[in-house]
């Protein structure tokens, strides 16, 4: 029996002031001058750290837009061993569970981001499929692929193809696990950029994609929203979507950092 037992949750980074730091001057001449750069150099303002967000609370759903469907939290899921498509959950809390056998809804966070990095850890049984939406537009695939030769951008970590068409990116390795295992994506995504008009001057960009610490997508723009996006237009934010209506899948430690970009 595979069990996807649930993990304490990772303390979340609280922000912190811009603070600056001074020198008293006094004296006369070269000493002064010297002391005035001395109190140049540490008057620089140390910026805070966006705060990691933790998009759930291990508890239920709030922080996410309804419908919710059959999404739930429980203690943890395993693989069933009747019917190794199928999840067996334990009531409780820690881990976020869209259903045990059968398709239900997609969900979205209520809050919205832009350019970011994103840690997610999820489960699925033999054959399942699911998504992570940025900003509930551009896809990275969660499939059951461990074991393929061949990959697609249908694949665990490939950016899948467009709603017209094209574009997709199968991973550049096969970094999957054995279904009822738990795997874990990084994500480092650059937001689309727009001028004061509204025009777009930038795609969408996942910077880095890595899948159980390999890297499987580099430096890959996107032109438009993929395949079963919640929008078909692009904006500089939106939320973050799980896909639900593909099969049993298991979320547990989502966490957004916002990442201010020049």
């Amino acid at each position: 029996m595979i069990l996807c037992d649930r993990e304490e949750k990772v303390e979340v980074r609280q922000p912190q002031n811009h603070s600056f730091r001074g020198a008293l001057i006094s004296g006369k001449g070269v000493g002064s001058m010297r002391h005035l750069a001395i109190f140049l150099s540490l008057a620089v303002p140390v910026f805070a750290q966006a705060p990691v967000v933790d998009l759930f609370n291990g508890q239920d759903l709030d922080g996410w837009r309804s419908p919710w469907g059959t999404w739930s939290a429980v203690e943890s899921v395993h693989i069933d061993p009747a019917n190794p498509k199928d999840f067996i959950a334990k009531p409780g809390k820690g881990i976020l569970l869209n259903t045990a056998g059968e398709h239900t809804v997609d969900v979205l966070t209520e809050r919205e981001f832009g350019d970011c990095k994103l840690h997610v850890e999820f489960c699925i049984p033999k054959g399942s499929n699911s998504g992570i939406y940025l900003m509930g537009r551009y896809e990275v695939q969660i499939l059951d692929s461990h074991g393929k030769d061949k990959l697609t951008f249908g694949d665990c970590g490939g950016i899948y193809e467009r709603a017209s068409g094209g574009g997709g990116r199968a991973p550049d390795v096969n970094a999957s696990k054995p279904a009822g295992e738990w795997q874990t994506f990084e994500i480092d995504f650059r937001a689309p950029q727009f001028d004061a008009s509204g025009k777009k001057t930038a795609n969408a960009k996942f910077i880095e994609v890595k899948l159980n610490d390999k890297v499987v997508q580099k430096d890959v723009e996107v032109e438009g929203p993929t395949r079963s996006a919640k929008f078909n237009d692009e904006k500089s934010k939106g939320p973050l979507m799980l896909q639900g209506d593909h099969g049993p899948v298991a979320f547990r430690n989502l966490r957004i950092e916002e990442v201010p970009r020049p």
